[in-house]
């Protein structure tokens, strides 16, 4: 990845980010210091947003899922992208693709806002973003 790169953080990578007893919590760390590092202009979208405070409210706590909330507001460099109808209906073209089994609606549509952006990188523990042929970060 090129210095100051823009990357697409999933829920995923949110989640383990914010929970020190997932399992993937040191990795995501260790990732998220070395996007840090490197000057990365981290993105996500209004889907991942509700998926990852709707995963915390209910598997931690509101106060987590509130305090990981008030955390984007410090990320440096970092994005929101909305997410309009129109992405909506273009990424159910994702789910006749045999390949993408157990395929998110909110990961479709992060594929359809991350070409329209010109992202290639993921910020992600999730293999179908591989299968459609971004590349991992985490």
């Amino acid at each position: 990845m090129r210095a100051g790169e823009t990357v697409f953080v999933d829920s995923g990578a949110w989640i383990a980010l914010a929970l020190t007893r997932d399992p993937l919590h040191a990795r995501a760390r260790e990732a998220w210091e070395s996007l840090a590092d490197t000057g990365a202009r981290p993105h996500t979208s209004v889907p991942v947003v509700l998926e990852t405070f709707t995963f915390l409210e209910r598997n931690a706590a509101r106060d987590v899922a509130l305090a990981w909330k008030d955390s984007l507001e410090t990320v440096k460099r970092f994005r929101l992208l909305a997410c309009s109808a129109t992405d909506l209906t273009q990424s159910w073209k994702y789910f006749e693709r045999t390949d993408l089994h157990k395929l998110s609606a909110v990961d479709a549509t992060s594929f359809v806002l991350m070409s329209r952006a010109r992202i290639r990188w993921a910020f992600a523990f999730d293999h179908h973003f591989a299968a459609v042929g971004f590349r991992l970060v985490g």
